[in-house]
This record gives C-alpha cells, sequence and structure tokens, in this order.
C-alpha cells in the first residue's frame, strides 16, 4: 500500500480524520485497561495544539494511520499510534515507526519512546517486532502496581 506520509498543521481539516481514527483505533481497549485511555479526553483542540508542539502524521486520504511524535531530552515519544482496522497487516505500523526513526535522526535524538498498557500483550509482540525493548514499567496516579511498559528502540539513522 502506498500512501503518501503528510505531516499536518494545526488548522488542517484532516486533523478530524486523524481523531476519529485514533477514538476508533483505542475503542477496544475500553473495559481491558485501567486506568482507561487518555484518548477519552483527547480533543481536536488538542491535537491542533500538538501541531505546534510536537508533530502529527498520516498516511491515506482518508486517513488510514496516524501517529503523534513529541521531542523530548535523549528521545522522540511515540503517542497514539492508529491504523484503521480494514489497513491492519499491511506495514503501516511499521512505515510509521520508520518516519520516527527519520524524524528522530533528523532531530539528532539517540531514540525512539512509546508506552502501552501491561494489558496489551498483543501491542508488547508487535513492537518487539518493531525493534523495541522494555526500558521501564510505570504506574498511574493512585496504583501500586505498574499500569504501562516504557519501551524503546535506538534510533536507525536510516
Amino acid at each position: 500500500m502506498a500512501l503518501k506520509a503528510q505531516q499536518h498543521r494545526a488548522h488542517d481539516p484532516a486533523l478530524a480524520e486523524v481523531l476519529t481514527l485514533i477514538q476508533a483505533s483505542f475503542a477496544s481497549m475500553e473495559g481491558r485497561i485501567d486506568p482507561p485511555s487518555s484518548m477519552q479526553r483527547l480533543t481536536l483542540a488538542e491535537l491542533q495544539g500538538h501541531c505546534t508542539m510536537g508533530e502529527v502524521w498520516s498516511l491515506g486520504v482518508p486517513v488510514t494511520a496516524c501517529v503523534l511524535f513529541t521531542a523530548k531530552p535523549n528521545r522522540l515519544y511515540i503517542g497514539k499510534l492508529s491504523v484503521a482496522a480494514h489497513a491492519r497487516r499491511q506495514g503501516l505500523s511499521r512505515r510509521l515507526i520508520d518516519l520516527a526513526h527519520h524524524r528522530a535522526a533528523a532531530l539528532g535524538l539517540p531514540w525512539l519512546e512509546l508506552q502501552t498498557r501491561i494489558e496489551l500483550v498483543e501491542n508488547h509482540a508487535t513492537f518487539a517486532a518493531l525493534g523495541f525493548s522494555e526500558h521501564a514499567r510505570t504506574a498511574h496516579a493512585g496504583f501500586s502496581r505498574p499500569t504501562s511498559i516504557t519501551l524503546r528502540c535506538a534510533v536507525d539513522p536510516r
């Protein structure tokens, strides 16, 4: 599938599609993870803000896959990676992770980082296949047990 990667700006009308895709992709987590996903609080205004404080990228018209990037000290944080149900298992997550490598290298950042919930073992396997390994386990506020796994991958300066 040859979909062009597009970086979105704050007033891009396609951000509404990005938000809808994130909501649809994360909906299956409801009832599986505790605490609930921050996706439930994500708004179009926050996505627009992320376009100026970070980066919002997508593949396809209409939006078929998307990801948020945030530059942090020594790493590029990958958030809300989402692929439409009808387009899964076609390499789109890999394309977005390749894009993350490219962006991190351009920014001089040596690591990619993301978090996934403890309960989402299928995500652990997917990200391991994409070159990520466990870096840490963390607990959300009010929890005495780990709720998330932080995964990292060394940036490939492709």
